[in-house]
């Protein structure tokens, strides 16, 4: 699985306090690893959002990403709280 972020999530991630951070990092190790691990709870969106899934990252913290050939390339498109992510 090849993984890339896009810009506006390094923006969104230089926002978060220094826990949220770790918690980011933990989350995207467990991803990496094993994109289904029940901890991230791996849901897809629906609506506007609909093309795109989104992970757990431990208290109110979500990270939105597109997914592209079956988990072929995954491309990290924003983090934040809940209500930041899903606008």
């Amino acid at each position: 699985m090849k993984i890339r972020f896009h810009k506006s999530f390094f923006k969104d991630l230089k926002k978060l306090k220094k826990k949220e951070k770790q918690r980011v990092k933990d989350a995207l190790r467990i991803f990496e690893a094993d994109s289904c691990d029940y901890q991230l709870k791996n849901h897809r969106l629906h609506g506007v959002m609909k093309d795109c899934r989104a992970i757990w990252a431990g208290g109110n913290i979500r990270l939105v990403f597109m997914e592209k050939d079956k988990y072929v390339e995954v491309i990290f498109l924003s983090v934040g709280s809940h209500d930041k992510v899903y606008r």
